[in-house]
């Protein structure tokens, strides 16, 4: 086992607070990270975390080693990464996670395109529509979808998805189109109940955003439910445009509201607040960003 090794199984430990967590985050034994942690405090001459039977609780010397040291090895990985980086060919494997109805449609027809200028680089793309824990799951980078909470993460804004209202065209001949927000009021609407806004749907009215408090018969956590709901004719709905794209090709559901359209939805890429970004996760950033950019969302 080399210096470096063991110094990075002594910084995983005390974020694990764990052995084993350190040992699954390195995919290392468990046996060789509590070796490197037994090496490297018999080096140093101090215990530098006290172990229980149920818990590992750092020292004050622990606590103060792992902050010079920590420092001291984002440095070395940031100097590395920089030197590949001037490489002439990107390398390695790339783990993104993505939401399970927008990288089908959106991520996955940008491969083919990618991997074939990058004949170095692996994809492994996991769907989630939840908010992964990029360090502890250990991704390279996120889509998401609509605004970002504040984390320690870095993000770049790839593109705008137009919020569009929507009904099938069997409703409107039985209830009418709604003329303006205000409308809405008077009619059925889809409300999805997972989402930011839920039954206030935001509008620009005069150049400022106004919310329409809606109801209606149909409520839904899921958005394709509530897509298909809209398609059969149940009410009115809102959402991003590339979720009803084939809808609105197929002529089975209409926009409405236009000129009132919402606020647009932001779809950003997220990494962890690493100095350096490797070279493979950089370019794919901007990869997707001139294509996002060209498609209709």
């Amino acid at each position: 086992m080399n210096r470096i090794e063991d110094y990075q199984a002594f910084t995983a430990i005390m974020e694990k607070r764990s052995l084993t967590g350190a040992a699954r985050h390195l995919g290392r034994s468990l046996q060789s990270v509590s070796r490197s942690l037994a090496t490297l405090e018999r080096e140093v001459g101090v215990e530098l975390i006290r172990r229980t039977t149920r818990r590992l609780n750092p020292t004050d010397a622990g606590l103060l080693f792992y902050r010079r040291l920590s420092a001291a090895l984002s440095e070395i990985e940031a100097a590395k990464l920089e030197t590949s980086n001037r490489g002439t060919e990107p390398t390695g494997l790339l783990r993104i996670s993505g939401s399970g109805g927008f990288a089908p449609l959106h991520i996955v027809p940008a491969l083919p395109e990618f991997l074939e200028s990058y004949p170095g680089i692996e994809i492994e793309l996991e769907l989630s529509d939840g908010f992964v824990d990029l360090v502890g799951e250990g991704f390279d980078l996120a889509i998401r979808i609509g605004e970002l909470p504040d984390s320690g993460l870095k993000a770049k804004r790839l593109a705008d998805s137009r919020r569009v209202v929507f009904a099938a065209p069997s409703y409107l001949a039985r209830h009418g189109r709604p003329r303006s927000p205000e409308d809405l009021k008077r009619h059925q609407c889809i409300v999805r109940t997972t989402t930011r806004f839920g039954n206030n749907w935001p509008f620009k009215v005069r150049g400022r955003t106004k919310i329409i408090n809606v109801t209606g018969r149909v409520r839904t956590t899921g958005a394709d439910t509530a897509n298909a709901a809209a398609a059969l004719g149940l009410g009115i709905a809102v959402g991003p445009l590339w979720q009803v794209r084939s809808l609105i090709d197929r002529g089975d559901v209409e926009l409405l509201l236009r000129r009132f359209e919402p606020p647009a939805i932001p779809i950003h890429a997220v990494w962890p607040a690493t100095r350096v970004l490797p070279a493979r996760t950089q370019i794919f950033i901007e990869f997707l960003a001139a294509r996002l950019q060209k498609e209709q969302l």
